[in-house]
């Protein structure tokens, strides 16, 4: 009787401690589970570093518009540059061009509007050829005709890398013959066309 009783003891007590034992190990399961998915979290939250995004992406995205606004401001600082000297050679040219056009002497006529021609362009070439050689040389010859210009001043009206405008004051003499000499001021618009490197005058508008 006592062994029947043990034995039935002893079988219900394992039976009753089946569920505990099974629940322990759900519980060190899950405790598992639970500290497995704690890095994942704390991955998940992890803060943004900003100084690295500061260091990957701001800063050279700060350097190329640093750079494309130097290679900007070289640019404009080059083509002021080269604004600047067209006015100045075109303003020193129109000077030149302006004394060339407006002086000959008698004896040497041919020789000196030969050499005004070649600081001429365009149309205004062609009619300043055809204007010395039906109405100037002739005249000058004819009449003993010398004209001696100086220019007292010149200014820029426009420039651009090819094309200009200035306005030439000019101090101008003309003897007839063995008359007294004859003293004119005029104010001369010169148009100029950059053409093979040259300054060439293809306007001369008295104004």
């Amino acid at each position: 009787m006592t062994t029947l009783k043990e034995d039935v003891n002893v079988d219900t007590t394992d039976e009753e401690l089946d569920p505990a034992t099974e629940g322990a190990q759900q519980e060190s399961d899950a405790t598992e589970s639970s500290t497995e998915a704690q890095p994942k979290a704390e991955r998940a939250r992890r803060p943004i570093v900003w100084s690295r995004v500061f260091a990957y992406a701001i800063l050279p995205a700060l350097a190329l518009v640093l750079a494309l606004g130097a290679g900007y401001l070289k640019w404009s600082a080059g083509a002021a540059d080269d604004l600047a000297r067209a006015r100045a050679e075109s303003v020193q040219a129109a000077r030149d061009d302006a004394v060339t056009l407006l002086t000959y002497h008698a004896d040497t006529v041919d020789k000196d509007l030969t050499t005004a021609r070649e600081r001429l362009t365009g149309e205004f070439k062609d009619a300043y050829a055809e204007l010395t050689r039906q109405v100037v040389v002739p005249g000058a010859k004819e009449k003993h005709i010398s004209s001696v210009a100086k220019a007292n001043a010149a200014a820029s009206v426009s420039a651009t890398a090819n094309h200009a405008v200035a306005l030439v004051y000019v101090d101008q003499t003309v003897t007839i013959g063995t008359g007294a000499p004859t003293d004119t001021q005029p104010v001369v618009r010169v148009t100029l066309d950059k053409v093979n490197g040259r300054w060439l005058v293809s306007r001369f508008d008295p104004v």
